[in-house]
């Protein structure tokens, strides 16, 4: 990857929505040879998809927490069984698997308190393995959806 193609990078994660005509003129490429680096980044996997951010407010989800699980053990068959099970609630925006302790660090978007509280209750404290969950409440988001550093 060289620094054209970091600079159309840059230029999508702006602006998903460009046109490849639009990019070319940006990073200063003509449109074929910008087409073929565009399809290269996302054939090789630098490009994952294309997709609008939505904001939450916008669809009644007002509320996020950070929730913190901790297995009970972390065999292969708990950590699979652990992470299907995640991967299945829709209102786990993120999960991430942690070195140390806790285990995961899930970010959880709901409308309010009392549907966090029903998902807490019957969907989180129910996946498999967990040991231990620790949540706090999102009051603000300083840094947001920010592009990755060129």
């Amino acid at each position: 990857m060289d620094a054209l193609d970091r600079k159309i990078l840059a230029e999508l994660q702006m602006d998903g929505r460009l046109t490849v005509t639009e990019l070319a003129a940006r990073v200063r490429l003509s449109v074929s040879p910008c087409h073929r680096r565009l399809r290269d980044l996302e054939r090789e996997g630098a490009i994952r998809g294309y997709r609008a951010v939505v904001d939450p407010a916008a669809v009644g989800l007002n509320f996020e927490a950070l929730v913190f699980a901790t297995l009970r053990w972390e065999d292969p068959d708990t950590v699979s069984a652990f992470e299907e099970a995640v991967a299945a609630v829709p209102h786990v925006l993120q999960a991430q698997r942690l070195f140390g302790e806790p285990d995961y660090l899930l970010r959880v978007a709901t409308t309010d308190l009392a549907a966090f509280q029903q998902l807490y209750d019957e969907r989180l404290a129910r996946l498999p393995g967990v040991q231990r969950l620790t949540s706090t409440l999102v009051m603000k988001h300083v840094v947001d959806d920010r592009p990755l550093p060129a």
